[in-house]
Order: C-alpha cells, then structure tokens, then sequence
C-alpha cells in the first residue's frame, strides 16, 4: 500500500485494486509519474499548463502531481522496481522479444513474489 500520506493530497488518490502503488488523479487513470515524466521529459518536456489542456485537467491537479513526485515517495520507486520484475520474469528484456512479442505466462506464486516487491 502507498506510504504517502493521501489525506495531503486534493487531487490525488491511490487505485488500490491497481498493480500500481503510486497515487492517481482523481477520477482518472493517470498516474501521478506519468505527468511528472511529461513535464521532466530532456526530449520533449512540457509546462503543468499544456499537460492541463492536453488531459484536460485543473492545473493544480497538475501541479500536485508534479509535487508529489518531486517528493520522491518510495512507492514510485517500488512500482519501478515491481515493474522491471515483471518485464524480466515473462521475458520481454529478451533482446529477441520484438521478434517473437508473447510474454511468458506466470505462475500464481510469481505473480505473488513480484507483487510483494
């Protein structure tokens, strides 16, 4: 479960039947890191207004998000680490998987190992 204390947070909320740990906005299914990535992006980054209006969202949802995730909560980095278990275990950092893209199946007690991560 999330660590974030969620009652600091207006816009954002935690999914809890998500694979995702980190906080969502609200109403939505967009995770907080998402928009952070968007607005830190070296490539291509955009303000907390454009990603507003691109996802029509209210700006301080926005802004929150990008708050939140500057806080470096330790459930972003869990869903990180969740996240690279899971490529790894049913073979998508394969080198050849774009060659032949069907992930292995898991085992219930892999998809528990890995989710516990």
């Amino acid at each position: 479960m999330s660590t974030s204390p969620t009652n600091n947070w207006t816009y954002l909320e935690p999914r809890p039947k998500s694979f995702y740990r980190q906080l969502f906005i609200k109403g939505t299914r967009i995770r907080a890191r998402s928009i952070y990535g968007w607005y830190a992006s070296e490539e291509e980054p955009m303000t907390a207004e454009q990603l507003a209006e691109e996802f029509n969202l209210p700006l301080e949802a926005v802004k929150e998000a990008i708050a939140y995730c500057e806080s470096s909560p330790p459930e972003i980095e869990q869903d990180f680490r969740r996240e690279e278990a899971l490529m790894e275990a049913t073979g998508m950092n394969d080198p050849n998987y774009k060659y032949h893209p069907s992930p292995k199946p898991l085992s219930p007690q892999e998809w528990a190992r890995i989710r516990k991560l």
